[in-house]
């Protein structure tokens, strides 16, 4: 069953740690170099026509809303297909707790395992975590399929119905976002169906939502933001996700 949500109770912590960086201009470079090593990893793993290859066509659709330059784009894919500098990307997740007992999920897309596990885990002792093995704190998130429009091209009622017809879970207005949810198994066809009939998103992917949410203070919350900080600076790290919560009253001096 789909349910309609126009407003979300209570704006998670964690999603506006997922988005908070896209909207500094300082950090654009890097945002354009993570979504160029998707680009390339996602040609490569199929054909490199956008139409044949829904995972590209969600790549390219994150370089048009973060506004990457299309000579960026272009020559991300003249890598993939060329093969130009024979680099190999593979995929790692990393898990463990930070500060607080908080949860993290680290994904990665690297030419190097050993260099990326061993800055991972140095951010980690840093800031007073831990890194686990693999299926340490997976347990604690949910995967899910989401998909986002945006909320000045597309109203509530036009997304939602699209979203009845492709068999979502939910669809919710979140800040300037219209976000529909379904479930992994059920991602290809909902993504397929609404890319079909709304045009594309600002993104499409897999995430990991937390199950429940640890309450964090002010000292820790700050800590872990440095972490997260940390990570997502990092070259290979492409997203990160942790189960945290603050109040509002936090959230508002630490600017999350």
């Amino acid at each position: 069953m789909l349910f309609r949500s126009k407003n979300m109770a209570g704006h998670s912590q964690f999603k506006n740690i997922m988005h908070r960086k896209g909207a500094q201009d300082a950090k654009r470079a890097r945002i354009f170099a993570k979504i160029a090593r998707e680009i390339m990893v996602a040609a490569r793993s199929g054909l490199p026509d956008p139409g044949s290859n829904p995972r590209l066509r969600a790549a390219l659709a994150s370089a048009r809303s973060a506004n990457m330059p299309k000579d960026n784009v272009d020559r991300a894919l003249k890598r993939a297909i060329g093969g130009e500098d024979g680099t190999v990307y593979e995929e790692v997740r990393y898990e463990g707790y930070g500060p607080g007992g908080v949860a993290v999920i680290v994904e990665s897309l690297t030419d190097n395992r050993n260099r990326t596990a061993s800055e991972v885990r140095s951010y980690f002792n840093k800031y007073g975590g831990n890194l686990g093995e693999s299926g340490s704190v997976s347990f604690c998130f949910e995967r899910l399929g989401v998909l986002e429009f945006d909320i000045g091209k597309f109203n509530f009622d036009q997304v939602f119905e699209a979203a009845v017809e492709a068999r979502a879970d939910n669809v919710e207005t979140i800040s300037d976002v219209l976000e529909v949810t379904c479930s992994l198994d059920a991602f290809a066809a909902v993504r397929d169906h609404l890319i079909e009939n709304l045009g594309d998103p600002l993104q499409a992917k897999i995430i990991w939502r937390p199950l429940n949410t640890v309450e964090c203070n002010e000292d820790t919350a700050k800590t872990l933001i440095k972490l997260i900080d940390a990570l997502e600076d990092n070259d290979d790290v492409q997203n990160v996700y942790a189960n945290f919560e603050v109040s509002d009253e936090i959230a508002q001096k630490l600017s999350i």
